[in-house]
C-alpha cells in the first residue's frame, strides 16, 4: 500500500521522449521533485487534454525543480505513434513511460485489472524519493494542472520551512501557519 511520507515504489521503464526511446528509472530523478502522472491510454479523449495542459506548463514545473513522468500501459511505440498523429501530444517534452506489463500500475495501485487500464492518478514524490501527495480520479474526470503546481509549491515550502503548514487554497507568497496551542480554536 502506498503511504504518505514513505518511499515511492522503485521502477525502471522504457519511455518515449522527444523522438527518442530511452530507459528511465525513478532514481534518475533523485534531487528533483517527480510528478508521476498515470492515465488510462493513448488515443483517448480526456488524456490528451490533461497531457496537453501539462506540456503547456512544463517550464513552470522545471522552474520548481520538478519532472513530469506520464505513465500508461501503452508501449513506447504507441506513445510515438500518438505523438506523430496528434498536435497536442507533439508538444510533450517530458518522458512518456511505457508500462505494457502493468507492473508500475500495480506497484502504485492504479491498475484496473478487469479493464487492463490505469485509473487517473497523480503522485508527488520529493527529491529524496518520498511520497508527499497522491490523488486518484475516476477516468471520466480530468485533472487540473494549476492545482498540481500549487501542491508542488506547498510541498516545497513545507519541506524548506520545517514546522510551517500551508492552509487550504494557499498559493506561493500567501500567509502560512505555524501550528501551536495559541491557534487552537482561533482559525
Amino acid at each position: 500500500m502506498i503511504k504518505i511520507n514513505e518511499p515511492a515504489p522503485y521502477f525502471t521503464a522504457k519511455a518515449f521522449q522527444v523522438n527518442e526511446v530511452k530507459t528511465v528509472s525513478l532514481s534518475d530523478y533523485k534531487g528533483k521533485w517527480v510528478v508521476l502522472f498515470f492515465y488510462p491510454a493513448d488515443f483517448t479523449f480526456v488524456c490528451p487534454t490533461e497531457l496537453g495542459e501539462l506540456a503547456d506548463n512544463y517550464n513552470k514545473f522545471k522552474e520548481l525543480n520538478a519532472e513530469i513522468l506520464s505513465v500508461s500501459k501503452d508501449t513506447e511505440f504507441v506513445h510515438k505513434a500518438w505523438h506523430d498523429n496528434s498536435d497536442t501530444i507533439k508538444k510533450i517534452k517530458f518522458p512518456m513511460l511505457a508500462d505494457p506489463t502493468g507492473k508500475i500500475c500495480r506497484d502504485y495501485e492504479t491498475l484496473i485489472e478487469e479493464e487492463g487500464l490505469s485509473v487517473r492518478a497523480t503522485f508527488l514524490i520529493d527529491p529524496e524519493g518520498i511520497v508527499k501527495a497522491f490523488e486518484f480520479h475516476h477516468n471520466d474526470i480530468g485533472r487540473n494542472t494549476s492545482e498540481l503546481i500549487r501542491k508542488i509549491q506547498a510541498a516545497k515550502f513545507t519541506l524548506e520551512h520545517k514546522g510551517m503548514v500551508c492552509p487550504a487554497g494557499w498559493h506561493a507568497g500567501d500567509k502560512t501557519l505555524k501550528p501551536g496551542l495559541d491557534l487552537v480554536g482561533k482559525i
